[in-house]
């Protein structure tokens, strides 16, 4: 993409269709692939389908469907056509999915059968076309649903259709996308994202990470969450990569055969991945043998090791991969230092969905453990208001990738940005002599899913809160799993189970089966990677501060 072309979505993706044509673009593994030529015109054909069936400038369309060549394509129509992309994370609670609709005005969604369910039993007043991505036979009672094929195939619609207009030029201000992450009240916030938000953001990506078209991609975490569409969508196309994509999660049964046969030079991934490889394979292994066991406690020793399992593990990634990319969470510093003993490269990177996402980045070739990287090309950080002795303070970005606001939510807005204009990240950290960022906590009690989803302790607390017996609550994340303390309403127990007459240990057995009742009925309410592992029943009231805030620091180490 040339200097002198405009910062959207639109002269990007035109630019590498024309550029890397003939290449392979976009494919599942062991499927014919599409190439970059491919992908133009089938955008060509949905954006003509769209504009028949009434989708104008300004649009909002969603997209809620698993990964997949036509993810792309529909991502790609609807910026090309000046609309909105909606991307809704699979995983979501059937309630959001429904908020997120409702919010967002959404006109046209494309879903996949599986996900159909998710929006198959309810009024949604603004939606008006339901486009089923792998063409699967659904019904709806209200609204109208087409096949993916169909409208490639230039199947006209039942209604009148309406000309198709040429695409005026997109403006890099212009809303592209609203992407929504998990608010703190229940509700979802949609984060509004412009062109040049998105497009600036890949290319600071490319600045510091080579992405070329001699790469190959395989995509395992969902495409609409921001990491993975800026840094392993976007920014690959703008480079022209293969991308690849898994049908089904991204197991130990899918994933292994996949990396041997496309060979990745590059993965995106979560730091829960290769801590949970590490653990129960890696070290799993070296313990299952006494020997192995006092070996790996010595220091030279435990190197060699690494070294040796590094290696085997790299080539069962299938031995040409250039890095690994961690982001959305921290990596644990044992399985770092097996990455850097066993010679397996990987980089780590920060960034939040508010600012599209990329903040910082370890460089390749000069990873500083347990820092977040450092900053990327234009973009700023700072440290708001640091503790004189730690250095310690807020973490504040600015940058053309930082988003205009919240969408339809102005109070929001403006309690996420200071007064001259800084975003506040929620995050709690310094910045060393080498520029590099060190992380140290999470100023808005932020847990991240096991994707880097966005988990919010009030939300799940608010739910608890619905439960009659549950006076009060508290959320956290203990070793990568959600657990809960509940204070229950000990009078409202008794009247329903008279346990004041009963002795101690069948009052007790009450109150475990009532906790557990509580988990299930509340997680049946929630997104699949924020569901509540565990429910700890807390006997006195918590400890709280003068405004009446739970002391979270008291329960959550």
């Amino acid at each position: 993409m040339s200097g002198e072309q405009k910062l959207t979505l639109k002269a990007l993706f035109e630019s590498s269709v024309e550029k890397f044509k003939d290449q392979i673009a976009l494919s599942f593994v062991d499927e014919t692939p599409l190439t970059y030529g491919e992908l133009g015109h089938l955008s060509d054909k949905i954006i003509k389908a769209l504009q028949e069936r009434g989708i104008q400038k300004g649009d909002k369309v969603a997209i809620l469907s698993e990964n997949g060549p036509r993810w792309g394509v529909a991502y790609f129509s609807v910026a090309r056509m000046n609309a909105v992309n909606v991307p809704i994370l699979p995983d979501f609670h059937k309630s959001e999915v429904h908020h997120i609709l409702r919010n967002s005005g959404t006109r046209v969604i494309f879903v996949s059968g599986k996900l159909f369910h998710k929006i198959s039993d309810t009024k949604l007043p603004d939606l008006e076309l339901i486009i089923v991505v792998d063409d699967e036979k659904v019904s709806h009672d209200s609204i109208k649903i087409e096949c993916f094929s169909d409208l490639l195939d230039g199947k006209k619609s039942d209604a009148k259709p309406k000309k198709s207009i040429e695409l005026e030029d997109a403006k890099e201000d212009d809303l592209v996308e609203i992407l929504y992450t998990s608010g703190t009240t229940g509700h979802s916030k949609g984060v509004m994202l412009t062109n040049k938000n998105i497009v600036s953001n890949a290319i600071s990506a490319l600045k510091m990470i080579s992405i070329t078209s001699t790469d190959r991609l395989l995509s395992i975490l969902p495409m609409a969450h921001s990491y993975e569409c800026t840094c392993g969508f976007v920014t690959p196309i703008m480079g022209g990569s293969k991308i690849y994509y898994i049908k089904g999660l991204p197991t130990a049964q899918t994933l292994l055969p996949a990396v041997a046969k496309i060979k990745p030079t590059i993965i995106l991934s979560v730091p829960l991945i290769m801590a949970k490889i590490y653990k129960k394979k890696v070290v799993s292994e070296i313990n299952a043998k006494a020997v192995g066991k006092t070996l790996y406690k010595v220091a030279p020793t435990r190197k060699l090791i690494n070294k040796i399992a590094g290696k085997k593990l790299y080539e069962a990634f299938g031995g040409e991969l250039r890095f690994m990319v961690f982001g959305g969470a921290a990596t644990p510093l044992e399985v770092e230092d097996f990455l850097t003993d066993g010679g397996f490269p990987y980089i780590t990177g920060y960034g939040m969905t508010e600012s599209a996402p990329l903040l910082t980045v370890n460089p390749v070739g000069n990873v500083k453990k347990q820092s977040a990287g450092v900053v990327v090309p234009s973009v700023e950080l700072k440290i708001g208001d640091p503790d004189p002795d730690t250095k310690i303070g807020e973490i504040l970005a600015k940058g053309p990738n930082v988003m205009q606001g919240y969408y339809k939510n102005e109070e929001a807005t403006q309690s996420t940005f200071t007064a001259d204009g800084w975003l506040i990240t929620g995050d709690r950290g310094y910045i060393d002599s080498d520029g590099y960022l060190f992380i140290k906590g999470r100023s808005k009690n932020l847990i991240l899913g096991p994707s880097g989803e966005n988990i919010f302790p009030e939300e799940i607390e608010f739910h608890l809160s619905e439960n009659p017996f549950v006076l009060e609550s508290l959320v956290y994340d203990k070793d990568g799993r959600i657990n809960a303390r509940i204070h229950l309403d000990y009078d409202a127990l008794d009247r329903e189970y008279q346990t004041s007459t009963m002795d101690a240990s069948k009052a007790s057995g009450i109150v475990q089966n009532l906790l557990e009742d509580i988990r299930k009925e509340v997680n049946s309410k929630l997104a699949v990677y924020s569901r509540i592992h565990r429910i700890i029943e807390q006997p006195e009231e918590f400890e709280k501060t003068p405004t009446k805030k739970i002391k979270r620091y008291l329960y959550t180490s």
